[in-house]
């Protein structure tokens, strides 16, 4: 996959000037860089719009050409369909954890902040169930059938900046004598929060689909309580 630094090549064989000063920057190779970041925002953008109308099985060819322009240019810059995912992933999920945090800094309890965070998540990846889908699994028919996520790396980091997140409040509400269980809980949330919200995503509209408020409040409700507080016992 390829490297998403986009620094410019230089030439390591070339000494530094008298003086010990710093090389001149080359405005040429900047002005490069600076086109290609820019290209490079352009192409993920218009990605994302061709993927969120698409659907998420959305070929190169068919993102390229909603985006006018050639598979071609796709492939240099992202490498593959994996690599655009990567790409798009990384903004998607980074706005994503931002509207989380800003969500959660505004809650007043624990369990706040929790519904906070979960109703952000819902609420960002329904606005855009195929842009979501396509940053979070490869599509069928792709060279390799494991997640996408999992050749990139960019979901898992959001969900470990996540797990770091939904672990303050409750470390702060539990207090220290709980504190090694903390240590495995935001793992166990976190997988219960994604799995619990991508199969709410692909549920079709009904009756008994909830509605995202109502499904925040009951994924909230599983992490605080579980889901059937009555059956508690005082085992350990």
């Amino acid at each position: 996959m390829p490297s998403l630094s986009l620094s410019a090549d230089h030439d390591a064989g070339t000494p530094p000037p008298a003086g010990g000063e710093a090389p001149a920057v080359d405005g040429r190779a900047a002005r490069w860089q600076s086109h290609r970041e820019e290209r490079r925002r352009e192409l993920i953008k218009a990605a994302r719009k061709a993927v969120h109308t698409l659907g998420s099985d959305a070929s190169m060819e068919d993102i390229a050409a909603a985006a006018s322009t050639s598979k071609s240019v796709y492939y240099r810059y992202f490498g593959d369909k994996a690599g655009l995912q990567q790409a798009m992933g990384e903004v998607v999920l980074g706005q994503m954890q931002r509207r989380m945090k800003e969500a959660a800094e505004s809650a007043q309890t624990p369990r706040e902040g929790l519904f906070a965070m979960v109703s952000a998540y819902l609420q960002m990846a329904e606005s855009s169930p195929n842009v979501y889908a396509f940053i979070t699994r490869l599509s069928p028919g792709e060279p390799s059938a494991q997640d996408a996520i999992a050749a990139s790396g960019a979901l898992g980091h959001f969900f470990e900046s996540i797990s770091a997140m939904i672990a303050q409040p409750m470390r702060e509400h539990l207090g220290a004598e709980k504190e090694a269980l903390i240590d495995y809980w935001p793992a166990a949330a976190i997988g219960l929060v994604r799995n619990a919200g991508e199969k709410w995503l692909s549920s079709p509209p009904s009756p008994a689909r909830p509605e995202q408020q109502t499904m925040a409040a009951r994924i909230t409700d599983w992490l605080c309580v579980g889901i059937a507080p009555e059956l508690k016992t005082n085992s350990r």
